[in-house]
């Protein structure tokens, strides 16, 4: 079957996602052999340009004054691209600016796309350098104004000739469009249609059985690409996914956290029996803490037992027994705790921090029950990552005019909601009616934290 490419470049107030807009835009349509069809417009921004940015591209504040808004070339945009594959060098920046301008109008669009900075890495591996100007020298394209958006289209299109004519291009094209998955390795009721028509956005996806019931829980900033991932995998996972995944849903949650906390949610709810195995494969050994019988919390690194003895509790998981290991020295350093009480040092007498006056006498029983586990709570706190006050997590919603919200009480997760953007939060009875209460869960809590430590949400709400 005949393909399409739209090969298109846009020119931008800078390189700033969040911050910037499209300028400039030019489109050509080739379908694999010439030029069948080409657009280009100025954009109004909506802002002044930079000098920087003006010297680089040759526009002027003067020339976008009457230039259309990117809502007036949208509905254009959408029909020359349609049915095509998004073509761009470096084509993540072109096709995120795109995106971006599109979700600001409420408008999803997904369009296959193909990098010819990637596709020239893969083809010409000699090279050392595969940006727009050096395949210009190396393929004698001239042009006339670079970082004017058709101008570059063009030569884009000259190199993206060139590479198609070489002996593995269609090839080469044919893996970086379908994330180098082979039709063979897919399983018999999924196509790559169907995975192309997959979202990329943020969500939690669901692999199925002929059964319909769910064996693999997963969650990604971009759906459609972990999906295909999976499958373009050589892995005994991947092998094992493709002869038993019959189908996949999803749920898009727009924020990063969301996913992360529908995805423990989803897990502990459904026990996909992929992410049991892999699990038990991946951490198999973990931090215990439990009393002895005078009441003293021991911590201990061990391998996971099949049955959790009484009274047992797993702090953390680790995939090898030496990082189990290190973090309990280091907590046994932090918090003071008593070495016979901690790791593998047993046995009656005075233990070596008690001697150095590290430890206030736990192993003789010196220091109170109450006091000693107080200090162990305390670390096996500290190494959960468990937050403490109270605050709600403002995020990205599913779409444009919307926020998500994850709702954190005396330190414990209690659910997450969405809300309209731009509304009013007066009090917290406001936050409280949207949110879908969740058991709470240490693993929801850790999650909670590092998301808060990496700053990664947009806002951070206190009420008294």
């Amino acid at each position: 079957m005949s393909r399409k490419y739209a090969i298109i470049d846009i020119e931008t107030t800078g390189g700033m996602l969040r911050r910037d807009k499209i300028i400039e835009v030019a489109v050509v349509v080739h379908d694999g052999k010439q030029i069948i069809d080409r657009f280009e417009s100025l954009v109004k921004p909506g802002r002044s340009l930079s000098r920087q940015i003006t010297v680089l591209t040759g526009i002027t504040n003067e020339m976008l004054v009457d230039a259309p808004w990117f809502y007036e070339v949208a509905k254009k945009l959408v029909e020359i691209t349609e049915d095509c594959i998004f073509v761009a060098h470096n084509a993540r920046f072109d096709y995120s600016f795109i995106r971006r301008a599109f979700e600001n109008l409420g408008y999803t669009y997904t369009r296959k796309q193909l990098c010819t900075a990637r596709l020239s890495r893969m083809l010409l591996p000699d090279l050392r350098r595969h940006g727009l100007d050096s395949l210009c020298r190396y393929y004698n394209v001239t042009v006339k104004n670079r970082h004017r958006a058709m101008d570059d289209v063009l030569a884009t299109t000259e190199i993206f000739e060139s590479l198609l004519s070489l002996t593995d291009g269609d090839e080469a094209v044919n893996k970086i469009v379908n994330y180098g998955i082979k039709a063979s390795r897919l399983p018999a009721a999924i196509s790559l249609e169907h995975l192309h028509a997959l979202p990329e956005q943020c969500g939690v996806y669901y692999f199925h059985n002929a059964e319909g019931d769910v064996i693999y829980v997963g969650k990604s900033i971009n759906i459609k690409k972990r999906v295909m991932q999976h499958f373009a995998q050589n892995t005994g996972k991947a092998i094992k996914l493709a002869q038993r995944v019959h189908d996949i849903t999803y749920t898009c949650t727009g924020s990063e956290l969301v996913a992360l906390l529908l995805e423990e949610k989803e897990i502990k709810r459904l026990q996909p029996e992929v992410n049991r195995a892999l699990r038990k494969k991946l951490f198999p050994f973990a931090l215990y803490y439990f009393p002895d019988n005078e009441g003293y919390f021991h911590i201990r690194a061990e391998k996971i037992r099949k049955q959790t003895p009484l009274g047992y509790s797993i702090i953390k998981e680790y995939p090898k027994l030496a990082y189990a290991k290190g973090h309990l020295e280091g907590l046994i350093d932090e918090f003071d705790l008593c070495q016979n009480k901690s790791g593998e040092q047993t046995g009656s007498g005075a233990c070596f921090n008690h001697r150095i006056g590290k430890c206030s006498g736990a192993c003789l029983q010196l220091e109170d029950i109450e006091s000693y586990n107080d200090r162990v709570i305390q670390a096996v706190s500290y190494l959960q990552r468990i937050v403490h006050d109270s605050f709600y997590l403002i995020d990205q919603g599913r779409e444009p005019g919307e926020k998500s919200v994850v709702m954190v009480e005396d330190g414990q997760f209690r659910g997450f909601g969405y809300m309209q953007d731009g509304v009013v939060i007066q009090h917290q009875e406001d936050l409280e009616d949207i949110i879908d209460i969740m058991p709470a869960s240490r693993d929801a809590q850790r999650i909670i934290y590092w998301y808060v430590r990496e700053k990664k949400m947009e806002q951070i709400i206190h009420f008294n």
